[in-house]
């Protein structure tokens, strides 16, 4: 079953799609609009106003960012396709980057003084444990039994 937030908003994409020009809607792939009407969300009700612009209307992220994946894949030219691209490879470089920053073993560790825990580790001594008489001989019964 698909999210519900995603359900809905394949109903404001399959909405949005019935206001663009045919020669566009054509370029989609008939199985993506079969994804979306198949997906859909049949209890939820979205009225798209033309006098509106996207940013306007009360549209989900999710439904803005369906449309901008069919406009980079199916509406847009080569130039802007490029564009497009690059600036989504350089948000997310930027992101990873801040991410490395952020959460870098080396940062989260940097802060802590060693001195305290080489101190600790001095003052503790290994102590050898020396079994006694009894469980030596438990020992070797045991060996004799499993050979």
């Amino acid at each position: 079953m698909v999210d519900i937030e995603y359900a809905n908003a394949y109903v404001e994409v399959l909405e949005i799609l019935k206001y663009i020009p045919t020669r566009d809607y054509n370029k989609i792939p008939k199985s993506k609009i079969k994804l979306f009407t198949t997906n859909a969300n049949s209890n939820y009700k979205f009225n798209y106003d033309l006098d509106k612009t996207l940013d306007e209307q009360d549209v989900s992220k999710i439904a803005k960012g369906i449309i901008a994946i069919l406009f980079r894949d199916y509406w847009a030219t080569d130039e802007q396709r490029q564009k497009i691209i690059t600036k989504q490879n350089y948000d997310r470089n930027q992101i990873e980057k801040n991410n490395r920053l952020k959460y870098n073993p080396d940062n989260v560790f940097k802060n802590k003084s060693n001195v305290s825990n080489n101190i600790e580790y001095q003052s503790m001594k290994l102590t050898k444990y020396k079994e006694d008489l009894l469980g030596r001989l438990l020992k070797k019964i045991k060996k004799i039994f499993y050979r």
